[in-house]
Formats: C-alpha cells, structure tokens, sequence
C-alpha cells in the first residue's frame, strides 16, 4: 500500500470505526493516512450485529456483500422469562425486502474485510505501531507526537480524527484523562462466545431473559451454534471468581440446564458499563467518533449501530470540506446533531434496555412494560411492524444537505429534524441491533 505523503486527515485507531472511514474518504480520492499503536488487527470478536442505519453506511462503502457473505441474517429477537416463557418479540423476515437488514458477524471479521478493502486505495495507508503521545493545532493544520519502534514522530495533516476506542488518547488529550461526561453502570457484565445447542428449545436468534437476578442475553453469533451469552453477576468479584462461577450461572439460567460438558465457552470477558458523551466532537481540527466520543451498555448493540452512522456523517462532512461543497463550520454540526442523537435516542433507549432485564417483576413485563405492549403489537399488525422495526432510522442524519450553506451564521439551525429527534425513541430504536459492543 503507497503512503500520501502528505494525508490530508490522520485518522487515530485502525479498529472498524477508524478503517471504515479511512477507506470511504480514499474511495473519494481523499488521501489518508490510518494510524494505530498495535501491531496488528484487533482479533477479539466484541460487537456483532449492525442494525440498518450502519448496514446502510457499510453499502455506501462498498463491503456489504463481504459482510453478508461471511456473516447471517438473524430471524428476530425475542423477551423471555427464566423458565423461557415467551413474551413478545420481533420478526426480522417483516424487513427481509430492506437491503440495509440486520447482519450478524463478529466485529474483528469486520475489521478483516475492511484492510482488505483499504489495501487497495491508493490514496490510504494504514501504520502500525504509532502509539499518539500528544497534539496540537494551528490555524492551518493539526499533528499528533506517535511513539514508533523507531522513535517519535510528528505526522501533520489538515485534520486528526479519534476514533482510538473508550480509552481514547485524542480525547484524553483534548479534555483531559478524567473528563469523559456521564456514568459508570454498578452492575458487573460478562460477556462469552459459547458453542451451545439451543435448536432443542426453538428459540429466535437473539432472546433477551427477564429476572432480577439471572437476566442476559443469547444471541447467535454464528452459522454454527456459536452463541454470544452475556449476562449480569454480583458486583466486586476477580476475574478468577467469575469465571469459577460461570458454570453455575449457565447450569441455572441456560435452557436445558446444562452441565459444563454440554457447552464450550471460546471467549469470557468481564467488564463495567458505561454511558458516557464527550463534551464535544469536534475542537478545531480534531474530530471524535464513535467509541472514542460515547459509550453506551452494550444491551441492544446502540453503541456498534451508533459509532458507525458517526463515521457515515463524519465522512460527508470532511468530505464536503476537501471538495469545496461546505466549510468547516459543517464539523460545529456534525458535533451537535451526533451528540443530540446520543442525548435523545442512544443514550435513554440503552439504559431502557438494560433495565427492561432486571429492574422490573416478569411476571407483570407484559402489564407494565410499553415497549414489550408494541412489540406484542407487531405480531398481529405487521404495517405497524415494519413501521418500529424502520424507527432505528431515526439515528441518521443527511449532512450533505448543508453542502453550499451558508454556514458562517454561529446560530445555524439543523434543519426539521433538529427539534424532532425526541418524539418516539423509544419505538424501534431501543432494538436496532442485539450484540454486545466492545
């Protein structure tokens, strides 16, 4: 791969957020260079699902067919009790006519077919072991201080973008190591990928279960019986405890009540929640996305399908700039509208998620639990059905639409959409995907 030498943007982290952007601006012939401190590909699986509106930007880049190829279409997700009661549930076959549908693959697959793709741009290249030590900017460029094998390095280009994860050194660098707005879940998570045979019991591809205790997530994750099982355990225990427990755990919520020779787990990462938003994603000529400039609980996939519609916008806003279609004002909006998407939508409908799983009796969900009442629904009308499984939509936003604004008023409104964001997030949202994010 040919190195520009001189990139227009850097882009921080060669995860998928940071790999999917560098290959859309290269596509456009915008040279870019991709820098990361590992050296090599994340290999850990992480998220897995990309509801519509990410499926939608990964077809605007041009490697959907890939992903399908290698990943599945998931047939609904479901609401269960511990005794595997059904509840209510959706049907994904209602959108089989969408070609923005739901895929399944785990996000390290993802990263794999997104290399594959920027390897052959010209005008990108992706450099490993650059690990960002410091920043600035100027009134005509922005650079970072990597640490290389070879020593430190200042690499400058017009304009920098984060997207280097939750523990992001462009943002630490911009707001300082501790500022990162917003909260730390008490409730302990573990997420495994086990190979479990869940054919026996007809469950629906991804099944969310309901109890005070015992509350997680099954989700398949693969064309085998490869399972994603994340599910909540008792606060303040090792790694070492967790795990002593997970057989346990299984033996008591799992259908079929299995015994440790029944199941394999692959994968077991414990680890805190958080929900939390930048002060701001843009700060001159540094951008922030995905990962990088919000978290979420991963119940729901919010933070993967979110992160990714960033990248979507991000792209037609540098985009814009580089081509002379709008000036950098459009990054002041690309800022407001994904932190109010995050406010309005992200943020309130993955907090809905997780306490729909244990804050709430499940023998009286279906009485007292609105967005189980609509998902009821939709089994028996199925206009409405496609109606709130289309409301995760709601997360984008068309930014090529200021293209040749004027956009030197500092009081710019964002259009229509603006001041609507609010009215129903709690409609198809709440369930644009059913992974795990990182």
């Amino acid at each position: 791969m040919s190195t520009p030498s001189k990139p227009w943007a850097i882009i921080v982290g060669a995860g998928p957020s940071g790999l999917l952007l560098g290959l859309m601006l290269a596509k456009r012939g915008i040279p870019v260079q991709v820098i990361d401190k590992s050296s090599e590909l994340d290999t850990q699986p992480r998220a897995t699902h990309y509801g519509p509106p990410a499926m939608y930007e990964l077809r605007r880049a041009g490697v959907v067919d890939d992903l399908r190829a290698q990943g599945f279409l998931p047939d609904g997700v479901c609401w269960r009790k511990l005794d595997g009661t059904y509840l209510a549930g959706l049907n994904l076959e209602v959108v089989a006519d969408d070609p923005d549908r739901m895929v399944c693959l785990p996000l390290n697959r993802l990263g794999r077919i997104l290399m594959d793709h920027i390897e052959r741009q010209p005008t990108a290249t992706v450099t490993w072991g650059q690990e960002v030590k410091s920043i600035g900017q100027d009134d005509d460029k922005a650079w970072v201080i990597v640490q290389t094998p070879e020593g430190e390095k200042r690499l400058e280009a017009k304009y920098v973008i984060g997207c280097d994860g939750a523990n992001s050194q462009v943002r630490r660098s911009l707001f300082g190591d501790w500022e990162f707005p917003g909260k730390t879940w008490d409730e302990q998570i573990v997420a495994t990928n086990t190979y479990y045979d869940f054919e026996p019991y007809k469950w629906a591809d991804s099944n969310f279960i309901i109890h005070p205790e015992h509350w997680y997530m099954a989700a398949r994750i693969g064309k085998d019986n490869l399972y994603r099982i994340t599910y909540g355990e008792k606060p303040g225990l090792t790694n070492e405890q967790l795990r002593e427990r997970l057989p346990g755990k299984f033996k008591t919520f799992l259908p079929g009540h299995p015994d440790p020779d029944q199941f394999k787990v692959v994968n077991f990462s414990p680890y805190k929640i958080h929900q939390r938003l930048a002060e701001s994603m843009r700060v001159g000529r540094f951008c922030l996305a995905a990962d990088a400039a919000h978290l979420c609980n991963p119940f729901g996939g919010m933070g993967l399908t979110g992160g990714i519609v960033d990248i979507g916008g991000l792209y037609d806003c540098l985009a814009g700039i580089y081509e002379g279609l709008a000036d950098d004002k459009i990054l002041d909006l690309y800022s407001e509208v994904r932190r109010q998407k995050y406010n309005e939508i992200t943020n309130p409908v993955s907090t809905a998620n997780i306490l729909r799983l244990f804050d709430q009796d499940p023998d009286k969900a279906m009485e007292n639990d609105e967005f189980l009442q609509l998902c009821k629904r939709t089994e028996e009308d199925e206009e409405f059905a496609r109606e709130f499984q289309n409301g995760v939509n709601a997360l984008k936003h068309d930014f090529t639409q200021y293209y040749k604004k004027d956009l030197t008023n500092g009081d710019v409104k964002v259009g229509a959409e603006h001041v609507e964001l609010g009215k129903q997030p709690e409609l198809a949202a709440q369930v644009t995907a059913v992974g795990v994010a990182d």
